[in-house]
Order: structure tokens, then C-alpha cells, then sequence
């Protein structure tokens, strides 16, 4: 086996941040109706009892109808609040694993970005923000085609999401 040394790998990411023409609580709810939490016990179950590949996706594609699902959440806000902060933020990880093992069977060290990490936030006098960085930005650091090319997908899948919920779409997302 050979080792390579340990050397950085840079790269740029664009961070988007999109705003939110609504409540923070009403964009919280949308959102996470759009994108639901997945069954905490459903994964263990498949694995329990080896279940086939294509299983695996009819289950996700059925969970998921804009193609992510939530797989964790926190909401930082009260505890940024014992410190005196106003500001709202809830971060989440979001995802697909179906998607996510198209790219994994090339490095799996995608998972290190996958599932993407998303929030929604506002600061005590400004507008509800989303926020999340650009997919495909992130996966084209690990200089395979075929990563990359799961990170145009997503691109297209957020700026998908991102229509369903009513909020405005970055460029970035929909170009070639």
C-alpha cells in the first residue's frame, strides 16, 4: 500500500446564501416538510437484514420527494442565547445515501461533505438567510469526474429544492 504525505488539498468552495422572503419559523417548518427526517430505524433495518441495493433506493426515493433527507438537526439558538446572542440558526445535515454512494464507490472520503451541511439562520435585526455550500464546488476538490459530476447533480437538485419552497435561486446552481 502505498502512503502518500500528508499534504493539503485546496480548493475553493462558494458558500451560498439565499434569502428567505418569510418568518424564520414558517421557512423552519416548509423546509423541513420538504425535506424530512429520516427513519432512524429504517437504515439499521436494511442493514440488519442485507438488504438488496435496490431496496435501499425505492426506500429513499419514497422518503425523500425532493431527493433529501434530514439525517441530523440542531438548533444552536438557545444555547448562542446563554451567551447573550438574538440571532436564530438551525444547522442540519442533508442528504441523500443513494446519491451519496454513487460517489463514495470512488473515495469515500466524500463522506467527509456528504450529507451536505445546511442552515437556516437569522441575526436579531436581519432577514431569514438558507445557507449552504455549493455541491458541486465541494466535490470537484476530489479531482474525479465522476464526483464532480454527482456535484453538478446535486447543484441542480438544491436549485429543485430551493424552487419548491418558494426562494430564490442562485445562479450559480443552474449554470452549465
Amino acid at each position: 500500500m502505498t502512503r502518500r504525505s500528508p499534504e493539503p488539498i485546496n480548493h475553493q468552495v462558494s458558500r451560498l446564501e439565499v434569502g428567505i422572503a418569510e418568518p424564520f419559523e414558517a421557512f423552519r417548518n416548509r423546509y423541513e416538510q420538504a425535506v424530512p427526517a429520516i427513519n432512524p430505524d429504517h437504515v439499521p433495518k436494511l442493514v440488519e437484514r442485507q438488504a438488496p441495493w435496490d431496496e435501499v433506493v425505492a426506500a429513499a426515493e419514497a422518503s425523500a420527494p425532493h431527493g433529501f433527507l434530514i439525517y441530523w438537526s440542531s438548533d444552536v439558538s438557545a444555547l448562542m442565547a446563554l451567551a447573550g446572542a438574538r440571532a436564530r440558526c438551525v444547522e442540519y445535515l442533508m442528504g441523500n445515501h443513494t446519491i451519496a454512494e454513487r460517489m463514495y464507490r470512488h473515495d469515500p472520503a466524500v463522506m467527509l461533505h456528504a450529507p451536505l451541511r445546511t442552515a437556516i439562520c437569522a441575526r436579531d435585526d436581519g432577514p431569514v438567510r438558507f445557507v449552504v455550500d455549493q455541491p458541486s464546488t465541494v466535490f470537484s476538490s476530489f479531482g474525479n469526474a465522476e464526483i464532480a459530476a454527482v456535484g453538478k447533480e446535486l447543484d441542480r437538485k438544491l436549485a429543485a429544492l430551493l424552487t419548491a419552497l418558494g426562494a430564490p435561486v442562485p445562479a450559480a446552481l443552474t449554470s452549465p
